[in-house]
């Protein structure tokens, strides 16, 4: 009897454990499309290119992208900080972005599928 006891104690935190894995990896798996909503759109992939090379501020980037004006590259800017891939460095009147190590790591993949 003690061992059809024991044998259901360990069933269960099986069960449990099993659970609690599934949880992290749903939790993960959301996570993950957070991050690729942030980056769903060309100009915000292009924009993490190019902070994967260097930091750059609002006006370079607006320079980079070519066709893209200050108003809505502020906004990718934007969508792209709150989502923790970017982040700002005020340097006088300019703020610089650099990437996240999240934004790094997502960078990284980028390029590997663009080439």
């Amino acid at each position: 009897m003690a061992a059809t006891s024991a044998r259901a104690t360990t069933s269960a935190k099986t069960a449990k454990a099993a659970a609690a894995a599934s949880a992290r990896q749903l939790a993960e798996v959301r996570r993950v499309a957070e991050l690729l909503k942030q980056v769903s759109d060309p100009t915000r992939l292009q924009v993490l290119l190019l902070l994967g090379e260097k930091e750059r501020n609002v006006t370079e980037l607006c320079a980079d992208l070519g066709s893209q004006s200050q108003p809505a590259v502020s906004h990718h800017l934007a969508l792209l900080r709150h989502g923790r891939l970017i982040e700002p460095r005020r340097s006088g009147k300019h703020n610089y972005y650099a990437l996240t190590e999240a934004g790094r790591e997502l960078a990284k993949v980028v390029e590997s599928i663009v080439g």
